[in-house]
């Protein structure tokens, strides 16, 4: 198997060095890893002199969606992982993929469990972030407990399903899984191999609150196609409707009432 990393990155010069030092460091070691830079303005460009051998690619700032794309596109191997530029590799994890994927031939897609470092210290994964195996559409639809950084997936799949969706700035991933899972089996690596670091301000998830308001788009697509996904939608709406009537955001309390009747 010839493995793919894509690591997406905008302004983390120091911890994309992590990063990439746990991806050279995989007792599997990954047939190309590909750097696409978002439009850095730090001193991202000076990667290459660190790690001569990836391939780097800048373009002007578009989104991680439009990085990861790019990074698919010009992967030339049959299996694609990514890494977010803040995280990083246990040493074992695409051994472990490797493993799965020889084992369950027809398996077109992994991922894995995780490790949570806020501010330098280990916490505890809330119990809704539980990891699943098989047809896991439904477990995947109140929250994303699949991180980008945990999967491998057959590139085979993208042409399939698509890309990540570039006109989502935040829940891009969560977007991309559910798509993914309401048609392919999932394979867990059951060990925490993905070591995600969080509490750092340029992270998406502290950028944006609310983040339903953007998971609604994503479910929408599935309305009528999944009994599941109604009753999902009727809760977020509910929990919006109670947040715009709090905060008295008009447009968005009347925007939320009308989804909810739309409903019913």
């Amino acid at each position: 198997m010839k493995i793919s990393v894509i690591i997406p990155t905008y302004n983390r010069y120091e911890t994309l060095k992590r990063a990439l030092h746990s991806v050279f460091a995989q007792t599997y070691k990954p047939a190309e890893v590909i750097v696409i830079d978002d439009g850095s303005s730090d001193e991202t460009y000076k990667i290459t002199e660190d790690f001569p051998s990836i391939i780097y690619r800048f373009q002007n700032n578009a989104g991680v969606s439009a990085a990861r794309n790019k990074g698919i596109k010009i992967s030339r191997y049959e299996w694609v992982a990514f890494l977010d530029s803040d995280d990083e590799y246990h040493e074992d994890k695409l051994a472990l993929h490797v493993k799965l994927h020889k084992q369950y031939k027809n398996l077109k897609f992994s991922y894995t469990n995780e490790l949570w470092i806020r501010n330098q210290t280990q916490v505890n994964i809330p119990k809704k972030f539980q990891k699943h195996s098989g047809m896991i559409f439904d477990k995947c639809l109140t929250h994303c407990i699949i991180a980008p950084s945990s999967v491998l997936i057959h590139r085979d799949v993208f042409d399939d399903i698509g890309f990540f969706d570039e006109d989502l700035e935040v829940c891009e991933d969560y977007d991309l899984w559910l798509r993914l899972t309401c048609k392919y089996e999932a394979g867990l690596i059951d060990a925490p191999v993905t070591i995600k670091h969080g509490g750092h301000k340029d992270q998406l998830s502290q950028k944006h609150r609310g983040m339903d308001r953007f998971r609604v788009k994503s479910l929408e697509k599935f309305l009528g196609k999944d009994g599941r996904v109604r009753e999902v939608l009727r809760d977020k709406y509910s929990l919006l409707l109670k947040g715009a009537r709090k905060y008295n955001r008009t447009k968005q309390w009347r925007e939320y009432e009308k989804k909810l009747a739309d409903l019913c």
